[in-house]
């Protein structure tokens, strides 16, 4: 059997903000022959200086992470280098997630239950040049594809909606009045197919577009 040849080994960077899920990943890799992780990091700001200095040929990257979040590191990085082919490693299965970073250059994406048994042959995938994407996320994603999405305000009001808040003190805390917030539910509940505040609450994160 011939060697695998150092310049067959894919070099990988995981990006998450818990030590104990890229110690998981690592365990996962280390028997893989052509697969190395040459960096680690724990959010999307150190991603990105990493990316940068050491370009690897798959990235794995988390979402929700501070100082800079996955969606917006790979943004960056897809911008700077139009061919890094980065995988999404997530508990959000969500497709309003799912679709922002496929939308902002993700290639794959992975539920984090499912590392063990799907990570080593999505990297391979992605490393090649295709695309995967668990198919149930990918039929939300085709569902929803047609909807309007909500606006900025509309999520900021249906944040506050989640957190309780009533109308009065959303409009005080928005500086708008309270018929303008009245006016964002109006749009709201058609826009998630929702029948009332709580249940487009629900909805909401249920696919990903709040996250509390």
């Amino acid at each position: 059997m011939t060697a695998i040849r150092d310049t067959e080994t894919i070099r990988i960077l995981t990006v998450d903000d818990h030590q104990l899920l890229r110690e998981g990943i690592a365990a996962v890799l280390e028997s893989q022959e052509d697969m190395t992780i040459v960096a680690q990091a724990s959010n999307g700001r150190e991603a990105v200086e990493s990316f940068r200095r050491l370009r690897p040929d798959v990235t794995l990257m988390d979402l929700r992470m501070p100082d800079m979040s996955g969606i917006e590191a790979i943004t960056v990085i897809r911008h700077e280098f139009p061919n890094a082919r980065i995988i999404v490693l997530t508990t959000y299965a969500g497709d309003a997630q799912a679709a922002a970073a496929l939308k902002a250059g993700a290639a794959g994406y992975l539920l984090k239950n499912l590392v063990r048994k799907e990570l080593i042959e999505t990297i391979r995938a992605v490393h090649s040049g295709k695309r995967r994407i668990p198919p149930e996320i990918a039929t939300e994603i085709a569902e929803h594809v047609a909807d309007d999405e909500l606006t900025d305000r509309e999520i900021e009001v249906l944040r506050r909606v989640a957190a309780g808040k009533s109308n009065k003190l959303i409009a005080a805390e928005l500086d708008i009045s309270e018929g303008t917030v009245k006016t964002h539910m109006k749009s709201i509940l058609p826009k998630l197919d929702a029948s009332d505040r709580t249940h487009a609450v629900m909805i909401a994160l249920k696919r990903g577009i709040l996250d509390l």
